[in-house]
């Protein structure tokens, strides 16, 4: 780490051959060459002092080198830079099915609202760990009140899982902030049950949608009523399977075995054998299991006219993916078909398909170890998040064990 300089002045005093104090005025500063950063480190050393400003210019100096030896630099990233630095590990993580490149569009989603309340242009080494106090304050001014507050938590989670990653690096001085608590967020029986469709509510979307693919009643071509098939398929295949959307969606034909089995009263039924990926789950691990229901996903390669094994089963043409933004588009306009009520303030989207799933199998009378084993969670998220089936399942066993006489005396059933 040689000095650009040699040849000092009368007031310049060298420091371990390869630094120099100098004086500014009456106080005394510091300068060192970094060879790998192409730049003189510059700092005042705040003193009148010669013997103070050798003393502290020689701890100075101790200290960047050790932090050069470890590769960190002096001189401080943008926030910009150090963002983009972690978007391309990240992204290399998706090349090695580490994480979904679904996960990796989130993540750089999220990371883009934080760039814009940060700053694009703050220095990295000028962080403190109170700089994102008001985040959540932010991003509710800047939504006009319509954030979710588990969408800014998950924001700041995956904010301080950059800044530590950073921080590893050597580019931060801190490895997370410290975010304000956000309002308690409800997890209760109203927010999930809100969230999700009733039998009657099912009911009347699944009609709808045979009339929103109808030919008959619209004058869209071939490729737009294909595309609302695809859709329609889906959210079938959702409400029986509970897959999460991001599986679903990476569904292959070679995941998929639909097979011939007899319901207890000795009817044919179908059903899908299901495999999940690990590299598109959620919780990156595997799963396998059956699906009622299968004939849909028969039905669909039929309509779709593609069966490639390694095709995609939610396409049209096998390759390219149903995008989230149609996915959701032919959603609304089917519920809203149904004349289902308050979508927005229910938050219906997509995934309640999941919840709604997962509620007929709990009230149907199956564990929350077997529903939790279908849908690649653990029995805790089940029971925390559906606890409040509990009392409509004892109730329906209370009117269910139970009948009136006809001198109108109970009897047990």
């Amino acid at each position: 780490m040689p000095l650009k300089k040699r040849d000092f002045k009368e007031n310049e005093i060298p420091i371990f051959d390869d630094a120099c104090i100098y004086k500014r005025g009456d106080y005394w500063q510091f300068r060192m060459w970094l060879e790998r950063e192409g730049k003189y480190a510059r700092k005042s050393l705040r003193t009148r002092s010669e013997a103070t400003a050798v003393e502290r210019a020689r701890q100075m100096y101790l200290e960047i080198f050790s932090n050069q030896q470890q590769g960190k630099t002096y001189f401080s990233l943008t926030v910009k830079e150090g963002v983009q630095k972690y978007l391309e590990a990240r992204n290399v993580d998706v090349e090695l099915g580490l994480i979904v490149r679904d996960r990796y569009v989130t993540i750089r989603s999220q990371l883009k609202h934080w760039l814009d309340f940060i700053g694009k242009d703050s220095k990295l080494k000028e962080l403190e760990r109170t700089d994102c106090e008001d985040y959540f304050q932010y991003r509710n001014k800047k939504t006009r009140g319509t954030v979710k507050n588990l969408t800014v938590q998950h924001e700041q989670s995956t904010i301080n899982a950059c800044v530590r990653w950073l921080n590893k690096k050597g580019v931060t001085h801190i490895d997370s902030f410290d975010f304000k608590k956000l309002p308690r967020i409800d997890r209760g029986n109203e927010a999930i049950r809100r969230a999700t469709l009733t039998n009657e509510e099912y009911e009347r979307l699944t009609r709808a949608m045979r009339s929103y693919c109808a030919k008959k009643n619209n004058k869209n071509d071939e490729s737009e009523i294909l595309l609302r098939k695809l859709v329609q398929h889906y959210v079938l295949i959702a409400s029986n399977s509970g897959l999460r959307v991001g599986e679903q969606m990476q569904l292959k034909w070679s995941d998929v075995k639909v097979e011939a089995y007899k319901d207890k009263t000795g009817e044919p039924v179908r059903l899908a054998r299901i495999h999940v990926r690990a590299e598109t789950s959620k919780v990156r691990t595997s799963r396998i299991f059956l699906c009622r229901n299968g004939h849909y996903f028969e039905r669909w390669k039929e309509i779709a006219g593609h069966a490639n094994k390694n095709g995609l089963i939610f396409s049209v043409d096998g390759e390219k993916p149903i995008t989230k933004r149609q996915l959701l588009y032919h959603f609304k306009k089917m519920v809203e078909l149904a004349g289902i009520p308050d979508l927005n303030e229910r938050d219906i989207v997509p995934y309640s398909l999941r919840h709604f799933m997962i509620t007929q199998r709990i009230m149907s009378g199956l564990s929350y170890r077997q529903v939790a084993d279908m849908c690649g969670t653990s029995v805790a998220q089940i029971e925390r998040t559906y606890y409040h089936l509990n009392d409509e399942i004892r109730l329906t066993n209370a009117v269910a064990d139970f009948r009136r006489r006809e001198d109108g005396t109970i009897e047990a059933i």
